[in-house]
């Protein structure tokens, strides 16, 4: 299976540029695969990407700011950083406790008064009301994603690895995303899609965090002023670091696996520090799960049961083994990586489908609608699944069993479902499909079931999941891909369990432990996580003794699908768009210099530069940072520092302008430190809400105070891989090229991430696409290498 051609072409170019680079309306970040924006991707405007900054800017008001702190305000910074890792943790854990209990309550009652009709032989209408339940909970889902936060629909993942990569990409963290998000994934996943609330509970720990941190929304009137004490990326970066962690810690219940996984797989800069505030914010959300749990087991939440606040316990289950076992664990995670690979590879071109054929209905005008008819188009296909498959089934009698299992199980959660079977008997095959998600996965795990299930209702549920999550991942609803590939991994690995205990009379390990097994390997060969999945899948099954089994499993998994193509979220992070740095530099990289990179003229600022000279800059380019050199008109012009085009804009607001170029008070007069703070989600100040006069025009401002005196800084003959390092481990969004020999322009160019990327390198440099070919074949075994 080879590796996706079209997705391996990268990304045309994000907004952040090179200033000696004119803008052009291609300039537009656009996928070379399917054509079009990131957002437009998810159904919003295409709007324009850039980078986030990282770097603290050391510039003349920043010193006075840090300077002038008192002891108590730097103490106070310190408790506020706890305080919102608490918070987040706090929020984080009592929307996953809303969510848990609306979708048992949804999803329950719809399958229990199904049930009853069931049993009263009345089929139509018991059909009839699973599938409309199902299609308007879906559609209302749809409706809130289309229409009003796009950026809510998928899973959330890519979205938030993407931001902690450095990309600031609109409305993926706003109060809108969030409340889609909430909304819509209790609607999909009551709904009976197969998918999973717990990737969006990521992105919903993520956009908790972003709101935190920037003191909440201006654009929605709720803002405190007590919260605005995070005025950089990188404060907000490590907040938003916490509320991934809580993610996975809230939909999990795996406190130690959430902080894993953002270790591992969302975040992009990780330092000591951020390790203990990640581990205590998912100890909070620990805690109130327990709570909430608690109290709902007293019967506070209605319907809510044993399906919500996910726990597989397989704690009982036999998990002695010997080398025949190794062999079949093997031979599990191997072809678990196939399968997983296979999924990425298939899921892939299902989402580049959609995607173009929406862009051109988009076109068309019918976008929106057509999205809405996919996935309700698809909520149906669902309901005749759920429905229709049990019938495909025999009844079978039911086994002797111990507590706490009975059969038949008339309630909407357990083993045994009696469907339309007599007293006495049960349909194997509903007891995955008549259930939701949640308990379908419970009675795979479930041990000391043995001949449960039939191989022919095995292999039925296991196709049928496989293509659902394969269809369902893409459409435009909230929807996590942790459950759909559980869901197919434990399948596939309880009918291996099937084979091993029946036919080959391996008794050392139940069919339960198989599954989870299972599981681990398709988790393994499609998401390529090894650390963080590990001890979630520990701490969801409550079992350390299975520890070496799944350890071998999912190293086995990734080594397979490493030699196939990439992560799930990472092909996703390249279908939608998102310029992400990766953590190696391309190979062909070392072949070029950091000059090799740089265009020229730049567009340059003097210290005190004319008012209309500067509007007229802003308004003719849309460069986020100018080179400050003074004196340039002398053979003695020196690199004065970078100034952000945001700092610019708030001089123009404020008037801060003088009738003279020389004075020797210059100073910036009517802004404090605190106004350059970096805006939160939203659009800041823009060229077009600045008004100035002809008179005003042709007066000063001065640049001083807000220049960044010390950005960091490369010579011209630095290797490009080096200068990709260099910009990635620090969080860069600019790095100047310097000359090596002080003659002529003090300053060659400014690097951002659009010019590290694959596609630009690649279009200016057009002789390297035959070397590629040969660090494809390298590529993949370096990563394989740094993911053993």
């Amino acid at each position: 299976m080879e590796a996706l051609p079209e997705l391996e072409e990268g990304l045309v170019a994000p907004l952040d540029r090179d200033p000696s680079q004119p803008l052009l309306q291609k300039d537009r970040l656009t996928n070379a695969t399917t054509g079009i924006s990131h957002m437009a991707i998810v159904g919003a405007d295409g709007s324009l990407i850039e980078s986030l900054d990282y770097e603290v800017l050391e510039s003349d008001l920043f010193k006075q700011d840090w300077r002038a702190r008192t002891q108590c305000e730097v103490l106070q910074y310190v408790i506020l950083k706890w305080t919102f890792a608490f918070l987040v943790g706090l929020f984080t854990g009592l929307v996953g406790i809303i969510i848990n209990v609306a979708v048992e309550n949804i999803a329950g009652a719809k399958l229990m008064y199904t049930a009853k009709l069931i049993y009263s032989n009345q089929l139509v209408l018991a059909f009839s009301l699973v599938t409309g339940c199902n299609v308007v909970l879906v559609l209302c889902s749809a409706l809130l994603c289309v229409y009003l936060g796009p950026a809510a629909a998928g899973s959330g993942i890519p979205e938030v690895k993407a931001y902690l990569n450095g990309v600031d990409a609109p409305e993926i963290l706003s109060p809108k995303t969030l409340f889609v998000k909430v909304l819509g994934s209790i609607g999909s996943v009551a709904g009976g899609l197969y998918v999973g609330k717990e990737g969006p509970l990521v992105h919903i720990g993520a956009c908790i965090a972003s709101l935190l941190g920037q003191g909440g929304s201006r654009k929605h009137h709720l803002t405190f002023s007590w919260l605005r004490l995070f005025k950089n990326d990188r404060d907000r970066r490590d907040l938003v670091t916490c509320g991934a962690a809580a993610g996975v810690a809230a939909a999990f219940r795996a406190p130690v696996g959430g902080v894993l996984f953002a270790l591992e797989e969302a975040a992009s800069w990780w330092r000591s520090s951020l390790l203990w505030r990640t581990f205590f914010t998912t100890a909070v959300v620990a805690v109130v799960l327990r709570l909430g749990s608690n109290w709902c087991r007293v019967g506070h939440c209605g319907l809510f049961g044993k399906g919500g606040l996910i726990m597989f316990d397989v704690s009982k289950g036999s998990s002695t083994y010997g080398f025949p076992e190794l062999f079949a664990v093997m031979i599990l995670g191997l072809s678990g990586g196939i399968l997983g690979s296979l999924f990425n590879a298939l899921n892939t071109r299902i989402c580049i489908f959609y995607a173009k054929n929406f862009n051109l209905l988009i076109l068309s005008r019918k976008g929106p609608a057509a999205k809405i008819f996919l996935a309700c188009f698809v909520a149906v296909v669902t309901s005749v699944c759920c429905f229709g498959l049990p019938w495909l089934a025999p009844c079978r009698p039911c086994p002797q069993l111990t507590l706490p299992y009975e059969c038949p199980t008339y309630d909407r959660s357990g083993n045994f479902k009696s469907f339309h079977c007599p007293t006495g008997q049960y349909n194997d095959l509903a007891g995955l499909v008549f259930t939701t998600n949640d308990d379908a996965i419970r009675n795979l795990f479930s041990t000391g079931t043995q001949k449960e299930y039939h191989y022919t209702s095995i292999i039925i549920f296991f196709v049928a999941s496989y293509i659902m999550a394969l269809l369902t991942y893409g459409i435009a609803v909230p929807s996590g891909l942790f459950i759909p590939v559980i869901l197919c991994g434990a399948t596939y690995g309880r009918l291996i369990g099937m084979l091993s205990t029946t036919m080959y009379d391996l008794k050392g390990l139940d069919e339960g432990v198989y599954a989870v097994l299972g599981a681990a390997a398709f988790l393994g060969g499609s998401m390529r996580m090894t650390v963080s999945l590990c001890v979630i899948l520990l701490e969801l099954t409550n079992n350390l003794s299975m520890l070496p089994l799944i350890m071998l499993v999912l190293l086995a998994s990734k080594t397979v699908g490493d030699s196939f193509n990439m992560a799930i979220y990472n092909l996703h992070l390249k279908i939608k768009g998102f310029p992400i740095l990766e953590a190696h530099p391309e190979p062909f990289m070392h072949q070029l210099t950091a000059r090799d990179a740089v265009k020229s003229p730049l567009v340059k600022f003097s210290p005190v530069e004319r008012v209309g000279n500067v509007m007229h800059i802003l308004r003719t380019t849309k460069h986020s940072a100018f080179p400050v050199i003074e004196e340039p008109l002398s053979p003695k012009a020196t690199f004065a520092g970078l100034v952000l085009r945001s700092h610019l804009l708030i001089l123009l607001k404020k008037k801060d302008f003088y009738f003279t170029r020389s004075s020797s008070t210059m100073s910036c007069r009517k802004i404090s430190s605190g106004e350059f703070a970096k805006p939160g989600s939203g659009k800041g100040l823009t060229i077009e809400d600045i008004e100035v006069t002809p008179e005003e025009e042709d007066m000063y401002v001065i640049l001083h105070p807000i220049i960044n005196a010390s950005p960091y800084t490369v010579l011209d003959t630095m290797s490009l891989a080096k200068a990709y390092t260099l910009f990635r481990q620090l969080g860069l969004r600019h790095i100047c090229v310097m000359p090596r020999k002080p003659e002529g322009e003090p300053i060659l160019g400014i690097l951002t991430r659009h010019d590290f990327m694959h596609d630009h390198l690649l279009s200016i440099h057009p002789h390297l696409r035959s070397s590629l070919l040969k660090d494809r074949s390298f590529l993949r075994q370096a990563s394989s290498d740094r993911h053993p």
